[in-house]
């Protein structure tokens, strides 16, 4: 008994050493595609960026998911936002963007395409979707923003994590948390949240957790019915 409890530790401990240095292949699924413009930021950045460009103060910027091509999301962007310029970040190791994606880097991203865009448009909105919703959160304590709009966002990448390990202990393995609760509070925004009914990869309570973070009055909740992750759209409800 003591030679199989032996062996059942050593495989939960190996299983656990492989998700720690597999973790990140996991959670980012770079995509390649083409098109885009390469910006040369703050700090020595280069940084892929999808942009529509039109007269106007209003701009928004958007974050995408795990493993999405954001291109492919700029006709629903123009369609929810017709008067503004769009900017879709690529995240490092997608599209035309170097290197390897990390919370960190995708961060560092986040804060120099917001101060490229905010000194052309005075008026920023952050739309973030799914791992973006994070970055876009905290971005949105940090900086002014006019707007955040979150489509099917988390309260955190160690609670969904947990919550599709149960029986692993994420908590204490995951490198990139995401702590998107942990920044709500500190947001100034009028905020919209948009979850899935049928969320098969963001639990609806971690949504709704993220809801309940952010200061009373400050942000609405929409549950989409009918929809799934990957099929909610941004035209869900009215935006302008």
């Amino acid at each position: 008994m003591i030679t199989l409890l032996a062996i059942l530790l050593a495989a939960y401990l190996a299983v656990c050493a492989l998700l720690f240095v597999r973790q990140r292949s996991m959670l980012y699924f770079p995509q390649a595609y083409e098109g885009g413009t390469v910006l040369a930021l703050a700090g020595g950045l280069r940084l892929g960026v999808t942009r529509f460009e039109q007269p106007g103060p209003g701009a928004v910027i958007y974050f995408g998911g795990n493993a999405e091509a954001v291109p492919d999301s700029l006709p629903e962007l123009q369609a929810a936002f017709p008067a503004q310029s769009l900017y879709l970040m690529h995240y490092r190791g997608y599209g035309a963007t170097p290197g390897t994606p990390t919370e960190a880097g995708l961060y560092a991203d986040a804060l120099a395409l917001y101060d490229y865009v905010r000194a052309r448009h005075p008026q920023v909105t952050l739309v973030g979707r799914s791992l973006g919703s994070g970055i876009a959160t905290r971005l949105a304590s940090e900086r002014a923003v006019d707007r955040l709009l979150l489509v099917t966002p988390y309260d955190s990448m160690a609670g969904v994590a947990a919550h599709h390990y149960r029986w692993l202990p994420v908590g204490l393995l995951l490198r990139d948390r995401y702590d998107a609760a942990r920044y709500a509070a500190q947001v100034n925004a009028p905020t919209t949240i948009l979850a899935a009914e049928r969320d098969e990869i963001i639990p609806r309570a971690s949504s709704e957790a993220l809801y309940r973070s952010f200061r009373p009055g400050l942000a609405t909740f929409h549950l989409v019915p009918g929809a799934s992750h990957n099929d909610i759209s941004l035209r869900a409800v009215k935006l302008d």
